[in-house]
């Protein structure tokens, strides 16, 4: 603790010491000038920066360029076409924010379903006898489809 004191009474006094040396004079010049100049950089230097900036941005454009002819070649030697982003935006509008695929609609679940199946469809009938000659037929049919199965199996 006595130590603490004793840097913070000494600690001022080395400071307007190394100021009188020449020490301490950049760190000085540098908090001066930043009050007094509002914060602003040598004509000269800004000038510099600004050039570099520019520079840099060309450089930039120029290797954005050449990959982009490099893309284009590769495109044209596989027969690939260009991703148009305007068009993957407008696919995401109807979303509504959604990070997976779209809810399907129930019609498009039925129609989905209507493609899958490999017998016949079920339609609803208008009348009791198209109902009655569908289910008499059930029977007829399992009876036939199983026995397709048998004549192509045979057991060991």
């Amino acid at each position: 603790m006595a130590a603490f004191i004793a840097k913070q009474m000494v600690g001022n006094q080395l400071k307007s010491v190394k100021g009188a040396i020449g020490g301490g004079d950049k760190e000085g010049e540098g908090e001066s000038k930043e009050d007094a100049g509002g914060g602003g950089e040598d004509p000269e230097v800004e000038e510099m920066r600004l050039e570099a900036e520019r520079k840099r941005k060309e450089k930039h454009e120029k290797a954005e360029a050449e990959r982009e002819e490099l893309r284009q070649s590769i495109r044209d030697k596989y027969g690939l076409k260009k991703k148009v982003p305007e068009e993957e935006g407008m696919v995401n509008n109807d979303d509504g924010g959604r990070v997976g695929r779209k809810k399907k609609t129930p019609a498009e679940l039925a129609a989905e379903a209507a493609a899958d199946s490999d017998e016949e469809e079920f339609t609803m009938p208008k009348n009791m006898d198209e109902l009655k000659n569908k289910v008499q037929d059930i029977p007829q049919k399992l009876a036939q489809s199983v026995g397709e199965v048998t004549e192509k199996c045979s057991l060991q």
